[in-house]
Order: C-alpha cells, then sequence, then structure tokens
C-alpha cells in the first residue's frame, strides 16, 4: 500500500483571520489545515494578508439560522407541501468561511475571486426550478428508506441504476420503485445494504454523523482527525512558489457539478480552462439545464477525445503534460485504465485536484456516491431522526468544489506539485464539525417564508444564481486549435 504523507501547502505562511461568528472560525481552521499560522492582529510581523470582512465570510458574525436562511438552500430543506426547515448544521456558515479563504489566497496570485459561499448551495436548483421535496432528493434520483437499524440514501442518479436495483435486493422491482424499495429493505441492515450496493457500483449510503467520518474504516485508513479535515495534499514543492506562468492551464477532467465549480472558479482567478470530454460518455450536465452547464463552462475551451483509442490516450496525455493543474472527479481506476498516474504527474510540479466520493485513498475508494448520498453519509439531513429530509440539493458537490478550488490555489502558492485529496464526504464532515444547533422551521407571512432568529423574523431567500458570462462549447469544438496549439504537433498524426 503506498504510504501517503499529508503536506501542509502554505507552511511558514502566517495570515490574520479576526472576528467572531462561525464563518470566521471556519475560516480561521480551514487556513491552518492548509499549514498557515494564524493570528488575530492582522498587523502582526509577518502577516502576509488578511481575512477580508463582509457578506462572503471574513467577519461575518449572523446566525448559522440565518445564513442557511439566505442561502437559498432552505427553501430546498423541509416536506414538499410542508414549511422549509433549519437544520441548525453550520453548512452556509462554513461556505461563508471557505469563500472568503478563496477570496484571500487568489489575491496573491492577481485576480481576487469574490464569491457568495453559501449561495453556491442552491445555484442548480436556481437553474432548474428545483424544490424541496422531503425524503425525496430535490433532483428526484435519491430518497431516504428507513432500514432495520437506520435509513439509507438510494442515489438512481444514472440510466444503469435503477436497472441494477433488483440485483441489488434480490428481487424483482415492479411498479412504485419507492414503494417497493419501502418494503424490501424495511427487514434488512443498513451496513449490509450498503455494502453489497458498493460491489454493484450502486451509489447507497447509510445516515452517518460527522463523528463516523474520522472514526469508520474509511476514515482510520486515511489517518481522519477530528475535527475532519475537508482536504488532504500528498507530495508537494519547495514552499516557495511557482514559476507562475502569465495565464496557468487548467485542463479539467471532471463531469456534473464538484470539479466544473472548482475550474469556473480558478477560471475567474485568471486561469485558462480546457475541458477534456471522452467522446463515448461526455459530461452528464450537459443533458441539463443549458443555462447551469453556462455558467460553470463559459469561456472554457472544449476537447473531446476517444480516451479508448491509443490516439487518444496519447493527446490526453500530451495536454496533461502542458497543465498546471488538472482536475478530475473519476474513481481512481479510471485513471489506472488510462495508464494515468497522478502521483508522478504531480511530481513534474502539476497540482492534481482529485474529487471523490469518499477519497482517492483507503478501502473505499472505489466507490460510487454522488452530491446527495454522500451529504447523507456525513450526517447532513433535517428534521426529526424518525423521519429524516434531505438538505437542499446534492450540496456536497458546491461544498466540495469550493474546497477544491481553495486546495488548487493553495497548491499553487506553496510551489505546486501535490495531488489535493478531496472525499466530498469529509468535505461535508467538515462543514458540519462544529456541532448542530436545535432545528427551526420557517412560518409564513405576508411576504413569504420566514425563519424567527433570537425574535426577528429572516426571510428565507429562494435559490439564486450568478450570471453566466457567456455560452458554453460545443462538445469537442477546439480539438484542432487547442491540440495543435499546447502540443505543437498535429493531434491526428
Amino acid at each position: 500500500m503506498h504510504a501517503v504523507t499529508v503536506a501542509r501547502p502554505l507552511a511558514g505562511w502566517t495570515l490574520s483571520a479576526a472576528g467572531d461568528g462561525t464563518a470566521q472560525a471556519y475560516a480561521a481552521r480551514l487556513l491552518e489545515e492548509l499549514g498557515a499560522r494564524v493570528v488575530t492582529d492582522r498587523d502582526a510581523p509577518d502577516v502576509r494578508g488578511a481575512l477580508a470582512p463582509g457578506e462572503r465570510g471574513g467577519a461575518q458574525t449572523a446566525s448559522d439560522h440565518e445564513m442557511w436562511a439566505a442561502s437559498g438552500a432552505m427553501a430546498l430543506t423541509g416536506e414538499e407541501d410542508g414549511a422549509p426547515r433549519s437544520p441548525g448544521w453550520p453548512v452556509a456558515s462554513a461556505m461563508a468561511g471557505a469563500a472568503s479563504v478563496l477570496e484571500l489566497l487568489t489575491g496573491f496570485l492577481g485576480e481576487c475571486v469574490r464569491v457568495d459561499g453559501p449561495a453556491l448551495l442552491g445555484e442548480r436548483a436556481a437553474h432548474s426550478g428545483l424544490g424541496r421535496r422531503g425524503a425525496v432528493s430535490p433532483g428526484g434520483s435519491c430518497r431516504l428508506v428507513r432500514c432495520s437499524d437506520g435509513w439509507v440514501a438510494v442515489n438512481m442518479a444514472r440510466p444503469d441504476d435503477e436497472a441494477m436495483v433488483p440485483a441489488w435486493l434480490g428481487c424483482p422491482v415492479e411498479g412504485d420503485t419507492g414503494a417497493v424499495l419501502a418494503r424490501a429493505v424495511a427487514g434488512r441492515e443498513a451496513h449490509a445494504l450498503e455494502e453489497r450496493a458498493a460491489m454493484l457500483g450502486l451509489p447507497v449510503a447509510r445516515l452517518g454523523s460527522p463523528e463516523d467520518v474520522a472514526r469508520d474504516d474509511q476514515g482510520r485508513a486515511r489517518g481522519q482527525p477530528w475535527p475532519v479535515a475537508p482536504l488532504r495534499f500528498e507530495g508537494g514543492g519547495t514552499g516557495g512558489g511557482p514559476a507562475r506562468p502569465a495565464r496557468p492551464l487548467v485542463v479539467d477532467l471532471s463531469s456534473l457539478w464538484a470539479g466544473p465549480l472548482c475550474a469556473n472558479l480558478l477560471g475567474a482567478a485568471g486561469a485558462r480552462v480546457v475541458k477534456v470530454e471522452s467522446t463515448d460518455r461526455p459530461d452528464g450536465a450537459r443533458r441539463g439545464p443549458p443555462s447551469f452547464f453556462d455558467l460553470l463552462h463559459a469561456g472554457h475551451d472544449s476537447v473531446a477525445l476517444p480516451f479508448d483509442t491509443d490516439d487518444g490516450r496519447r493527446v490526453l496525455r500530451a495536454l496533461l503534460g502542458r497543465a498546471d493543474v488538472v482536475i478530475e472527479s473519476s474513481r481512481p481506476r479510471a485513471m489506472e485504465q488510462l495508464g494515468i498516474d497522478p502521483r508522478e504527474l504531480a511530481a513534474t510540479g502539476v497540482t492534481w485536484v482529485s474529487i471523490t466520493a469518499f477519497g482517492r485513498t483507503g478501502p473505499w475508494s472505489n466507490r460510487v456516491g454522488f452530491g446527495d448520498d454522500v451529504a447523507v453519509a456525513a450526517g447532513l439531513v433535517a428534521g426529526p431522526a424518525d423521519a429524516p429530509l434531505f438538505c437542499g440539493d446534492a450540496v456536497a458537490d458546491p461544498i466540495a468544489g469550493l474546497h477544491a478550488a481553495v486546495g488548487a490555489v493553495a497548491s499553487r502558492l506553496g510551489g505546486g506539485g501535490h495531488v489535493v485529496d478531496v472525499s466530498m464526504r469529509e468535505a461535508v464532515a467538515s462543514a458540519l464539525a462544529p456541532g448542530r444547533s436545535p432545528e427551526l422551521v420557517a412560518r409564513r407571512d405576508r411576504e413569504g417564508w420566514v425563519l424567527d432568529v433570537a425574535g426577528r423574523p429572516v426571510p428565507v431567500a429562494p435559490p439564486r444564481s450568478r450570471p453566466a458570462s457567456g455560452r458554453a462549447r460545443p462538445l469537442g469544438s477546439d480539438n484542432d486549435r487547442v491540440v495543435r496549439e499546447l502540443t505543437g504537433t498535429d493531434p491526428w498524426r
């Protein structure tokens, strides 16, 4: 087994994080995870920079309930015909804190990225018109089902997943899938259901707790402390910072939401992004709302390659050899099948960002997971213990994507050459680590839904989105130009 040495890309840095509130505390903890020494005096000796106060984090002092209500995710949490809920988890506050760290660190690279971290939680829903659906995810593919000793989240996000359910349950599925699942799962143990689903490649997760992420088989194998680290770094540069090109090149092999969000934020920081897809299996998000795909990919070049051919793999390796940052969201075995070793590329100075459901090391490294079920695996649910409800829309994706962007920037500042290991489950658990306050339920007034927080009515905001900067490029439309430019050769010789 490969021995993993955890690196700290900002070791030797001193940064200031003065202020109160959960968001500020999370930002300080994240900077410490990156290796920085964090002080409260912005004028202290050797301080390189300070978190900016304001809406994105910084000195944010709004309560966790207020942050959740304002994020747009609360409107997606609760029963379909009931009131929105604030579960008491500090998720939106953590997103504000992570956004303030991204703002601080990108400033050292030249183009400061200012983003409303909590609002990222609802961006997909804003484009899809999604709403809360209780024990069914807003997107409709995932459902919470009671078993004999707890709950499992069963996600049929891909066309093949529903076809796999009869093999998983060992019985035919006819009629309403939800009703069949409820009957078939009721007498079975969550652990056995999860293990069998993992063998079949079906995204099923037990409802866990944040503490489980540090103490179960996967957490122990990865050496996760408590509170859980949202991302891990292997390898690393000299600590002096890379020789920065005028416009760093990001090769984005990822799909769906988390990885593309990371690429989008790096593009906002001034990087050139080349999106590389398989001609046989392009990004599934292309089948979703075009406006959401445009939001994440406008301004990025599009290259499509036949990964199952020698030519396709040769061109892919040539592109990776020119990259400053690579982003991918596949299981480790997918890279192995392509003959690509992220650690070898990182040793040349590339920052390799790997976003997976459970982490790229450990016994669960090749398990399948998506934003809704992975969030449940980390313990993120609303409602009472005997009737859990989904929190927001696939929130593990934007949480992981924002943290991946922070990790990529920190790696570049620390000399590059890291494998940035982003486990979606660990990123969610990190956001939950401060603990849960009592749940609050909204009420209606003349203006709409409001949440009473410390005697004050706080409006429940709908999901919202940043504006797209243009249209995404058609699949493979930049093949010849980009490959010739970056490799200096005829791509199809």
